[in-house]
């Protein structure tokens, strides 16, 4: 693994300078003064004492072995130095240097020469243009870092060195201690992966939190992660995005699939806590690092203040937990030991006569109540209100089975020190809103680490067929499939289809309805076309011959005159689908992480309010239930509002064929089953429309 890099018993500065406001200067100062009680051995050609200790022209002038070498020297001169680290037989090496392939063409061919010293060489490297590494630990701070954060439980990983020290700085102030602080810089080596599967072992940590730009390999970055997660929570905050690839305008997948959603499907597979600003960071990890995992979503909320009931209850519900009624048992041990001008309820409220003694009474009673999983605190400034004692009456009621959080309202200023705080366990925040993010953060992260063991099943397919179909298109470079090519790739992979035909006569379509039954529908097939209806090329409940022709002529017209230079493949007639709700399930092939699966109700769900879920494929049979829960309008799937319940488990399953489909099949890129059709529990959903594109045949050479 990288214990040179993180439990070194010897390092060496290659470029120690004496001259403050440089690189090597602060980098051999932080050596020195973090206490190393291994050896540190300054280079520079002009050798000389550095901080009382012997400098030497060169590394191979020291006599004894170095486990880690960093190097603090312009860019040109790194290659230079990585040989020096080569000879020594170093076991890492961290090139703080800036000037590489973030500097243009020059800088990147002296990386790539870098990379391929330490490779021949079987040295790792960090960075380069990186800030360094910590261990707290064994005293080590191996970075040009303003100053040394105090030990801890809390693990940094940055790929910005600026942002690293920010982090370093806020874990300190928060009074949480650092345990790790890696900077990885252009990643020429050791990545975001190497560092979370170190991490995910490291005793000293608790909590890992994470700044990522970018990740340089999807799948092995989620299978880290997730094994991480598995040990201990992971916070990232992401910034920047990736494109899921190009897709056609109206492909509603690639759309919705946004520049974004990849990466949030990324870190929902693997557990990974996401914070979307620098405070939700520290928020989130906070919480994680001090409190217990809630068992559930029910939280109790316990204040002094009306104002802050209201405002606490919004925020939980907002964040999709529960503020439950409290049982009459819970109700009536709480009468006995609050005062009696108290609410009695979720929220309590304790009113303006609260004393310490009855915050710590009501937390008391309520961490021993099996419908409570966790307890948020507002103490809001009163005139009667003691905060200081308040604080530490609750702080001395905390246990290590129910979370409690706080939110102190008003000036910071006359409660217990933030040391104190932390030290005892309690994360506390400014507002109800923040405390409330953290606790969500919590509560999902607790139903990840409780999920049901993964288990993708694999549906019996015509594997064959498909491949046929898609050979074919590649060697012909026809890569859009459009609806009819489409559908006989579903059906050999289990989806209902109805009987139908392609045809280019209006005689031959009124047999084809015969045949297969009226009513039906005739839809024009076109690769031109992309939204068939609104050009008149769809017709719907044909119930009889005579209908059948003239919905064929004059569909033709409509469309040679809207569309006078389409290429017509002909008109298909189709048996009509029974009434059902229309939901859109499909796949966009995002370059880093693969097949992402999106499912979505048609209609204003989708095209006004992009009420869509995204999963990475392969998916199982929970996680395909858990994509329709986490839809806003899955309430219309249970049949509430007016609307018959449907079959969910036909949705789910048409999900898990979509992922073993597009999972086998790495040339499909992009697929969209718009609508499917879903009936009431036991009948099989029927596929109306659908299509996919394929990736080109890779080039010879």
């Amino acid at each position: 693994m990288l214990e040179k890099l993180f439990t070194p018993r010897s390092i060496a500065l290659i470029g120690a300078a004496r001259t403050e406001g440089k690189v090597g200067y602060y980098t051999m100062s932080n050596l020195v003064q973090s206490g190393f009680k291994g050896p540190i051995v300054p280079v520079n050609p002009a050798g000389g004492e550095l901080f009382g200790l012997k400098v030497y022209p060169k590394l191979a002038d020291y006599p004894d072995p170095v486990d880690l070498v960093v190097v603090a020297v312009p860019a040109d001169q790194v290659p230079a130095a990585a040989e020096e680290a080569v000879r020594k037989r170093a076991g890492a090496l961290v090139v703080v240097a800036s000037g590489f392939k973030e500097s243009g063409r020059q800088g990147r061919l002296i990386e790539v020469e870098l990379i391929e010293i330490c490779r021949r060489g079987g040295v790792r490297l960090l960075g380069p243009n990186c800030l360094g590494v910590i261990n707290t630990a064994i005293n080590l701070n191996a970075s040009f870092s303003k100053r040394s954060p105090q030990a801890g439980q809390l693990a940094i990983l940055s790929q910005s060195g600026a942002l690293c020290t920010a982090m370093m700085d806020i874990a300190d102030e928060r009074e949480l201690g650092v345990s790790k602080a890696v900077s990885i810089g252009n990643k020429a080596d050791i990545t975001e992966v190497d560092i979370l599967e170190a991490l995910a072992h490291d005793e000293e940590t608790r909590v890992i939190v994470g700044y990522l730009e970018d990740i340089s390999d999807g799948d092995k970055f989620v299978k880290a992660a997730e094994a991480a997660s598995s040990r201990k929570p992971v916070v990232i905050l992401k910034a920047g995005t990736t494109v899921a690839g190009t897709r056609a305008a109206a492909n509603h997948t690639g759309v919705l699939a946004g520049k974004d959603t990849a990466y949030g499907a990324a870190f929902k597979r693997a557990g990974i806590c996401r914070a979307d600003s620098f405070e939700a960071l520290f928020d989130y990890a906070t919480a994680l690092a001090l409190q217990p995992t809630p068992k559930g979503d029910r939280v109790l909320i316990i204040t002094n203040s009306g104002g802050a009931c209201t405002m606490a209850a919004d925020a939980v519900e907002k964040a999709g937990m529960s503020v439950s009624p409290l049982s009459l048992r819970l109700a009536a041990q709480l009468r006995e030991r609050l005062p009696a001008t108290a609410f009695i309820d979720n929220p309590i409220d304790i009113s303006a006569a609260a004393e310490p003694r009855h915050y710590a009474a009501a937390i008391d009673t309520a961490v021993a109540d099996p419908d409570i999983d966790s307890i948020l605190v507002v103490l809001a400034p009163q005139y009667m209100t003691e905060p200081a004692a308040t604080v530490r009456a609750i702080v001395a009621h905390l246990d290590e089975t129910t979370p409690v959080i706080a939110s102190f309202l008003g000036g910071s200023d006359i409660m217990p020190s933030r040391k104190e705080l932390a030290a005892a366990g309690l994360p506390f925040y400014d507002s109800p809103e923040r405390a409330v993010g953290a606790l969500k953060a919590m509560h999902e992260y607790g139903v990840w680490k409780h999920r049901p063991a993964r288990h993708v099943v694999r549906f019996p397919v015509n594997r064959r067929r498909v491949e046929r179909i898609i050979t074919r298109r590649q060697r012909t470079s026809r890569l859009r499939l459009g609806e009819v090519k489409s559908k006989d790739i579903l059906q050999a992979y289990g989806f209902r289809i109805l009987p139908g035909r392609l045809t280019t006569s209006p005689e031959e379509a009124v047999e084809i309805a015969r045949f297969i039954g009226f009513p039906v529908a005739l839809k024009i097939i076109s690769p031109s076309i992309v939204h068939k209806s609104d050009l008149g090329g769809v017709r719907l409940n044909l119930g009889s011959a005579q209908e059948v022709a003239d919905s064929f002529d004059l569909m033709m017209l409509r469309i040679n005159k809207h569309a006078p230079n389409a290429i017509i493949g002909g008109i298909y007639v189709e048996k009509m689908a029974e009434k059902g709700l229309e939901v859109i399930i499909g796949m966009t092939r995002d370059p880093q992480f693969g097949p992402m699966l999106m499912f979505g109700l048609g209609g204003i769900f989708v095209e006004v309010m992009k009420d869509v879920t995204f999963h990475l494929a392969p998916i199982t049979e929970n996680e395909a239930v858990q994509m329709l829960k986490s839809t806003r309008s899955y309430e219309l799937l249970q049949g509430k509002r007016g609307v018959k319940e449907v079959d969910l488990q036909a949705i789910a399953v048409a999900l898990q064929r979509i992922s073993q489909l597009t999972t086998d099949f790495p040339q499909i890129l992009d697929l969209e089953i718009n609508p499917l059709i879903v009936g009431e529990i036991g009948n099989e959903p029927v596929v109306v429309d659908a299509s996919m594109t394929f990736a080109p045949l890779p080039e010879e050479h």
